[in-house]
């Protein structure tokens, strides 16, 4: 628990900001007794400073203004106070700091310099060892207009996400011209953004862009941090994905490559990582957080000596502090209006929201402050909602304004296709919102982000691949990353040549994305799974910025039939408004235009005869076999359409009534994921049967 700290009054002046011939700086540090700004030059003897002192305001803040001082212009701050770890304070000037309201850092961390705050053999006592030549350099950004906002921001029940690295997307691109490959340019390139619209994305979610750096035991084993959950600078956009320089090129160079996506169509969502900073825990380096206020920044535990972490990582960002929730807020702010960005994605939210005592809180000012902000208010926030701490999983608890990852999707829509379930109700709950989870207080389909893949697991093709990890390469001896994958290697651990069970894992690679796109709710994809991408079996690539974790787009002509399917699916859900409702559906009867009932439902269950399913039909614990009818709400002709979609999950075909009467005069096969020729190109008549073969999907529209 922290004691009340004074709020700055204006919080637009903090930063390093270019006017009237010089540069204003302003820091918030409220518990800190001085304040000395350190400009940092670059000389042939290597980097020289020159200090100024800064003043202090009742609210907290410390300012100065330095005439002559411009863009491009690196500085770092020494902040003294109080040595008193056992009161949560751990001020010490040795150590030079980056500015939390740094637009731009560059340089690195040299993890065997100074940069711990205090010496080897104690966590409690001050190292007298100046860091400044051992950490990043905060840089002064000049204004610059924000990039072009895309012309239709496109409604929930329209988005499909597609989760991906932006590194690793282009990396081995073989149009993007090498010099940009990896970086913001590289995905702005015009053959990259032309493979995402003909594919059918409508956003892309960017792993953490924010400046961010490697944990010291990965540095120690040769590795670094690839994915970016590890903050540094929440202004800043990470300087190593900049193609042209590090002090604010970096800046322009994000802002053109939103105004490519925008041009395109495409919004720009950020996953986004205020729950911790890549500081760690108080033995870790101190390189700005800790050093301006470990106390005010940071959940303690009530003895102030140690950190209070329900993120796994070392520490726990402290929203609690008005202050710090302000830094938030801004950084939030700064990247939808001056970056340009359409949402964000959080990171462990469910720390955001705890409370001075550490308790979840779904009240939380944090969330009011979203609620109520004219810029944050518009934007599409999307939760991922736990942490590891007490009650930190939250699924379903975030209300209007929030959508969630579904991981209840995710696990059980695995476990159908390897066939390790109980029945299908459950999957009916997946395939229509996971009503049982979101379905309160009026909250949209979009509510829920389905998922069956992201960055932190198997991919999709892994998924069919293997039955464990094999994290070797990551150096914990396989220790490292979960054990509950939920896949199934078709018979066979890793790659085989035996082409039935190349056949089979291919399948279920289409099984597993027709479910995802076709189900309610928001989908997420993961960049490169239309492509077959494997990490060999790795479940837990954060630290693998190799080709282990990059999209090998060599892959495209042999897993073009993915590819093709996943292009024709998420076209079928963008045509046909009954795959993207905003509402649940409770199977309510259809009315026309007259008010006179049209002999079906909005909603309806068949398990394979002419009439829907009965309450046995649902508890067989056997069944393996569900189909779905879609109906359109609207009576006006063009929207009057309806589906029938079947999911059959057992290995042997299996023949299924298509219901008649009100249901349709006859059916048409539109898609499916089994082999060409498996299934009737003609009009089936409605009343007859139709052979589904194991393992398939099969999208029937009404006729």
């Amino acid at each position: 628990m922290t004691t009340s700290l004074p709020v700055p009054a204006d919080t637009s002046m903090l930063g390093a900001h270019v006017v009237d011939g010089g540069t204003a700086f302003a820091l918030w540090a409220p518990r800190a007794t001085r304040v000395e700004l350190a400009l940092v030059h670059a000389t042939e003897h290597g980097r020289q400073q020159v200090n100024h002192e800064m003043e202090q305001s009742a609210d907290g803040v410390w300012h100065t203004f330095v005439r002559g001082v411009g863009a491009e212009q690196r500085y770092g701050y020494r902040v003294h106070g109080a040595w008193d770890p056992a009161n949560g304070e751990r001020f010490n000037p040795a150590k030079l700091l980056l500015d939390p309201y740094a637009r731009a850092i560059t340089g690195g961390v040299d993890y065997s310099g100074p940069i711990l705050d205090h010496v080897d053999g104690s966590n409690y006592v001050p190292s007298p060892e100046d860091s400044s030549a051992a950490v990043p350099l905060s840089v002064v950004v000049d204004d610059s207009p924000p990039p072009r906002p895309i012309a239709r921001p496109v409604p929930l029940a329209d988005t499909v996400v597609y989760e991906l690295h932006v590194k690793g997307f282009t990396r081995l691109h073989p149009l993007v011209p090498e010099h940009l490959r990896g970086t913001y340019s590289g995905l702005a390139y015009p053959a990259v953004v032309a493979h995402l619209k003909s594919l059918g994305v409508t956003a892309v979610e960017l792993l953490p862009v924010h400046q961010f750096v490697s944990e010291p035991f990965l540095i120690s084993r040769g590795l670094s941090n690839y994915w970016g959950y590890n903050t540094l600078g929440f202004f800043a956009p990470h300087s190593a994905y900049g193609s042209v320089g590090t002090l604010g090129q970096q800046v322009d160079e994000f802002k053109q490559m939103v105004s490519a996506l925008h041009d395109a169509g495409i919004e720009v969502i950020l996953d986004v990582v205020y729950n911790h900073t890549g500081e760690g825990g108080h033995e870790g380096p101190t390189l700005s957080f800790r050093g301006l206020d470990h106390l005010g920044y940071y959940r303690l535990t009530d003895d102030r000596r140690n950190d209070y972490d329900v993120t796994g990582c070392g520490n726990s960002v402290d929203t609690s502090e008005p202050g710090v929730l302000r830094l938030v807020l801004d950084s939030l702010r700064y990247w939808v209006t001056e970056m340009g960005v359409d949402g964000f994605r959080f990171d462990l939210v469910t720390t955001l929201v705890r409370d001075e005592r550490h308790h979840v809180d779904q009240e939380h000012p944090f969330k009011a402050a979203l609620r109520d902000d004219p810029v944050l208010s518009r934007v599409k926030l999307i939760a991922e909602p736990w942490d590891v701490g007490p009650y930190g999983y939250q699924v379903g608890a975030f209300g209007h304004g929030w959508s969630e990852w579904n991981d209840r999707f995710r696990n059980y829509v695995r476990d159908f296709w390897r066939g390790n379930t109980s029945g299908v109700a459950e999957l009916g709950q997946r395939l229509v919102g996971s009503p049982d989870v979101f379905d309160v207080d009026n909250r949209p389909l979009g509510a829920g982000v389905n998922f069956v893949t992201a960055h932190d697991g198997f991919t999709l093709r892994d998924l069919v691949t293997y039955d464990v990890k094999h994290n070797g390469g990551n150096g914990e001896s396989n220790r490292d990353g979960t054990d509950d994958n939920r896949s199934w290697n078709c018979g066979v651990e890793g790659e085989t040549d035996d082409p039935r069970i190349n056949a089979l894992r291919r399948r279920q690679t289409k099984n597993l994305m027709a479910t995802l796109v076709l189900a309610a709710g928001v989908p997420m994809l993961t960049a490169g799974d239309e492509l077959g991408r494997t990490q060999g079996g790795n479940n837990n690539a954060y630290c693998q910025d190799s080709p282990t974790s990059w999209v090998h787009w060599d892959t495209r002509q042999e897993w073009a039939d993915l590819t093709g399917l996943t292009r024709r699916l998420l076209a079928l859900r963008a045509e046909h408004p009954v795959f993207r409702r905003s509402t649940f559906r409770h199977g309510e009867q259809l009315v026309d235009s007259t008010d006179h009932p049209m002999g079906r439902k909005n909603l309806a269950w068949f398990g394979g005869g002419r009439h829907e399913m009965t309450a046995e039909d649902w508890h067989d614990p056997h069944r393996r076999t569900l189909g779905v009818y879609l109906a359109h709400d609207a009576p006006n002709r063009d929207h009057d359409e309806a589906f029938l979609v079947w999911y059959h999950g057992g290995a042997e075909p299996v023949d299924v009534e298509l219901p008649d009467g009100g249901w349709a005069d006859t059916y048409r096969v539109l898609v499916h994921t089994g082999e060409e020729g498996e299934l009737p190109v003609d009009k089936i008549p409605a009343g007859t049967s139709l052979r589904i073969p194991g393992r398939t999907v099969v999208v029937l529209q009404v006729d």
